[in-house]
């Protein structure tokens, strides 16, 4: 007797849906596997965008994230420059912007995000205002810039998406002004040291950064945005880029009728509300054991382990998701590597070497470690990790002291 084959549909093809079709296969998956994404090129990498992509000349080609062939090998179709407009969970099936229905037994929703526009006035009107996200946010830039790298561009957030494009349009030679609506830059992401640092860093570099600026219209005057604030204050831009945060792409999850609550509730096994839907990646809401807490994490860690953790259930094994959040970010010479979640400390300590620019942010909170910012430091960011998994007292004398090796033997307590 003849069996139908089993699909399962993976919805976006960014790192989480890539990762959970190739992890399909390795978990033993033999039935069609179907990666359905809106943009128009061969998966790629996106930390590079803002980044060596943003100041090179490259094409996306050397930032795939497989090659075609790898797709081929594995039998994984890809659906480019597609959208997907409905999910029917009662039918397992979904609705394309072009019509079509296609059935699933699985599914696995890994839609990411989107740049958040601020409603700002005279925005839609703005010349060379782009956001970034995507490659062709990238080309875009690119050609406002030809000709004449050295243009004034205004960043709009100070975010880490909008300081590494300053560093990466800095290096191309462009007048770069950052605008952060808050009283510091990366306000909501570290402490204020990290702020501060980051702050001096680019303004040695000759960005200006502007704080507490809330843009509020944006006027053209002699081929110029002149964008105006609440206080004021005018900037103008031949180039206009929005850096203000994201919006998650739930909508179709949504349609579904899942459990959304600060992106898609999910469990131990990337399963949704649904038994036959899975989700993962920036767009999931999920337990993390470590922090005892719900999170949502918006980082290529999160959406690579996650795939292989859905993949696994998918295919009937029970993993669990308990993985520490690790993010980075490069900007001029500087390398951060963060590991663990500072929310919630109340306690902070700060490591300087000897070596100049090179240090670490230790978070607490009722002396257990938390988190650690690891500046151009990746001994301290390997055994932070170490140590916010031992759950162990440390020595923060040693810690402290610059002159005692960075080693678990000498920051244990006992």
């Amino acid at each position: 007797m003849l069996t139908k084959e089993q699909v399962c549909l993976v919805i976006g093809a960014s790192h989480a849906g890539v990762n959970v079709g190739f992890a399909l296969r390795k978990e033993g998956w033999s039935g069609r596997i179907v990666l359905f994404d809106a943009d128009p090129n061969l998966p790629y990498h996106r930390p590079p965008l803002s980044k060596t992509f943003l100041s090179s000349e490259s094409g996306i080609a050397q930032f795939l994230l497989k090659p075609a062939e790898s797709y081929k090998k594995e039998q994984i179709e890809l659906r480019l420059n597609t959208r997907v407009s409905r999910i029917n969970k009662e039918e397992q099936n979904i609705l394309l912007d072009d019509g079509s229905i296609i059935s699933y037994d699985k599914l696995v929703i890994a839609t990411g995000a989107r740049p958040f526009i601020p409603p700002i006035e005279g925005l839609k009107n703005a010349q060379n205002a782009f956001p970034l996200r995507t490659a062709q946010d990238v080309f875009n830039i690119r050609i406002s810039l030809q000709n004449s790298p050295n243009k004034k561009v205004v960043i709009i957030g100070g975010g880490y998406i909008g300081l590494e494009i300053a560093a990466s349009l800095k290096k191309l030679g462009s007048q770069v002004t950052i605008l952060e609506r808050e009283e510091r830059i990366l306000a909501r992401v570290t402490a204020p040291e990290m702020s501060a640092f980051f702050d001096d860093l680019h303004r040695r570099h000759g960005i200006q950064i502007h704080t507490q600026k809330h843009v509020t219209l944006i006027i053209q005057s002699n081929g110029l945005n002149v964008v105006q604030c609440g206080d004021g204050s005018q900037f103008e831009a031949e180039v206009l880029i929005i850096g203000a945060g994201i919006r998650l792409n739930t909508e179709p999850a949504e349609s579904a009728g899942l459990n959304i609550e600060n992106g898609i509730r999910v469990d131990e096994v990337a399963r949704t509300s649904d038994k036959n839907i899975f989700a993962i990646g920036d767009i999931t809401y999920h337990f993390n054991p470590h922090y005892g807490r719900y999170i949502r994490l918006e980082s290529v860690q999160n959406a690579v382990d996650q795939a292989k953790v859905a993949a696994a259930g998918i295919c009937g094994k029970q993993p669990v998701y308990d993985a520490i959040p690790w993010f980075w970010s490069d900007q001029y010479d500087v390398k951060l590597q963060i590991v663990g979640l500072s929310d919630g400390y109340d306690q902070l300590l700060i490591r300087n070497e000897e070596d100049t620019d090179k240090f670490s942010v230790w978070y607490f909170k009722d002396n257990q470690l938390l988190a650690v910012d690891a500046v151009n430091n990746a001994k301290a960011y390997v055994l932070g990790t170490k140590l916010i998994k031992e759950k162990r007292p440390l020595n923060l004398e040693n810690l402290l002291d610059s002159s005692v090796p960075l080693k678990m033997e000498t920051l244990l307590l006992g």
